[in-house]
This record gives structure tokens, C-alpha cells and sequence, in this order.
């Protein structure tokens, strides 16, 4: 009777789970769907405010709205520039800093790691005006004098963005915990080898970071290319805004142009997409390997 009962016990949880699943993926995946049926529907069909997913009369003229009405494949290269750009220097610097805190000893080491932690605490909002006024008096930069003074500084560059995360807390805590798991014996070994701390770093620690490193990648390269709110401050002349600060451009002061709106964000999601499903056995197995739960 008891084992019956613990059939049934583990039947219904089955159950539950598979049912809370298929809502979560549901939720999940019915307003992907239905931007892409919206990017495929004429005007009219879209202001009728049917919910139907399967448009009544397919068209692509919305994609090519997109591409004709605005500069978007300079939003594009510019999103991409920013966003590579921010993957090559957070996995740089968050591995050196990561490195330094998980295998060299130096003074102020534990609260030197805990400001840094204690900064992804600090909402990003917080830190706009601060880092705008920086970037804006930057000395000898965009017309700027010896001072700061003059000019725009660093502002409508690419630079705006890439140097303020340029070494993010959450790379140098994730690159830290892979870090700290690698043996201490590679480290004696090269150093008695006559190896400096940056061609230990380099040539012993660096290449086994290949794992975390895709996975570190993957989430800087979809943040960086999904943010809209620093892009729109300090990158907001016509040729150097992203591709997300773009498509705003098609939601006016009392109206919305939804065709080409959702044919534009079906087309920026295209890059992050396939990003992830080429990487996405070595996002799992980086997670795994820096012990975050």
C-alpha cells in the first residue's frame, strides 16, 4: 500500500512539473511568436486588433520598411561594435582582475574584492551622471582641452559605452570562482619555471579558461546589445546610435508603427540567437564549472 501511494505521490509531481513547464513555456514563447506573426501582417490587420498568430495575407514589406525608413544597418554595426567590443575587454581585464583575487596575495585584497562586489548592489541609474559628466570632460577627447573643457569628450563614441564596462564586477566574481578552483601547483610550477605573474596568467591559467570565458561571453555580448538607456544618453547622434535606441524611432508621441517596429526586433534578436545556439554547450558547462548555482 505504501509503495502504491509513492507511485502516486511521484506521478502527481510529475505531473505537476511537466504542467508548470508547458505554462512557463507558453508564457515564454507565445509573444516571441506573435511579434513574429505581427512582423508578417499588413497595416490594416494590425490595427483590426485580431489576435489571430497566422497572418491573413503574408508580407515582407515591413522588414523592408525597416531598412528603407532608417540607417539600420549602421544601428547594426554600431550595436555589434559595441557589444564584441565589450566581450573582448570584459573577458580580458575581468580574467586579469579575477586571476589577481583568486591566486596573488597583496594588501587589501579581501576588502579591495568586497568594494567591487559591493558595486553590483548599486542600481545603474545611479551611476548615469557620474559617468556621463567623466566621459563628457575627458581631457583631449572629442574637443576638449588639457582641461576638459570645450568639447563633447568621449560622448558619440564608441568609447561611451565600452571604457565604463570595461571591467564589470560580475566578470571578475565569475572569473574569480573558476579561478580559485584550478590548482595552486600550476601556478609553484611556472613560477620556479622562472615564469612572470602575466606569462603564468597568459600561458599556464588563460588557456584553461576556454569554458567560463563562452559563457561569460554569451551574457556580456546579449547585455551590451539589449541596452537601451546609456546608449540613448551618450550615443545619440544619427550614426552612432545601436540598434536598440533605433528602433525607438518607430514609436511616436500618440502612436506606434508595430509592422516594421516588431519586423526590427526580430532582426536584432538574430545575432544573440544564433550566438546562443552555437555556444550555448559551453555557456552550460561554464555555469557549472565556476561553481554558480
Amino acid at each position: 500500500m505504501t509503495g502504491k501511494l509513492t507511485i502516486k505521490r511521484k506521478s502527481l509531481q510529475n505531473c505537476l512539473w511537466y504542467v508548470t513547464v508547458i505554462l512557463v513555456s507558453i508564457t515564454t514563447v507565445l509573444p516571441f511568436v506573435w511579434t513574429i506573426s505581427t512582423s508578417l501582417k499588413t497595416g490594416s490587420e494590425i490595427l483590426s486588433g485580431g489576435m489571430n498568430f497566422i497572418p491573413e495575407t503574408f508580407t515582407l514589406d515591413n522588414y523592408a520598411e525597416v531598412f528603407n525608413k532608417m540607417p539600420f544597418m549602421t544601428y547594426l554595426k554600431n550595436s555589434l561594435i559595441v557589444s564584441l567590443g565589450g566581450v573582448v575587454t570584459n573577458l580580458f581585464f575581468g580574467s586579469l582582475a579575477g586571476y589577481a583575487f583568486a591566486k596573488l596575495e597583496f594588501r587589501g585584497k579581501k576588502i579591495i574584492y568586497i568594494i567591487f562586489l559591493m558595486t553590483m548592489m548599486i542600481p545603474s541609474i545611479v551611476t548615469m551622471i557620474p559617468n556621463f559628466m567623466v566621459l563628457r570632460g575627458f581631457p583631449l577627447a572629442g574637443g576638449n582641452d588639457i582641461t576638459g573643457q570645450g568639447g563633447l569628450g568621449l560622448i558619440n563614441s564608441y568609447w561611451s559605452i565600452l571604457l565604463p564596462g570595461a571591467a564589470g564586477a560580475l566578470a571578475i566574481f565569475f572569473m574569480r570562482q573558476f579561478y580559485e578552483q584550478l590548482p595552486d601547483s600550476l601556478y609553484e610550477a611556472a613560477r620556479i619555471d622562472g615564469a612572470s605573474e602575466f606569462q603564468i596568467f597568459m600561458k599556464v591559467y588563460f588557456p584553461l579558461t576556454f569554458a567560463p570565458m563562452a559563457t561569460l561571453g554569451i551574457m556580456t555580448f546579449q547585455a551590451r546589445w539589449n541596452q537601451f538607456m546609456w546608449p540613448l544618453i551618450v550615443m545619440n547622434s544619427e550614426k552612432m546610435k545601436t540598434v536598440q535606441v533605433g528602433l525607438a524611432a518607430f514609436k511616436y508621441d500618440f502612436t506606434t508603427d508595430f509592422g516594421p517596429l516588431m519586423a526590427g526586433t526580430i532582426v536584432s534578436m538574430i545575432p544573440s540567437i544564433l550566438l546562443f545556439m552555437f555556444a550555448q554547450k559551453y555557456y552550460v558547462q561554464g555555469i557549472a564549472e565556476s561553481g554558480i548555482k
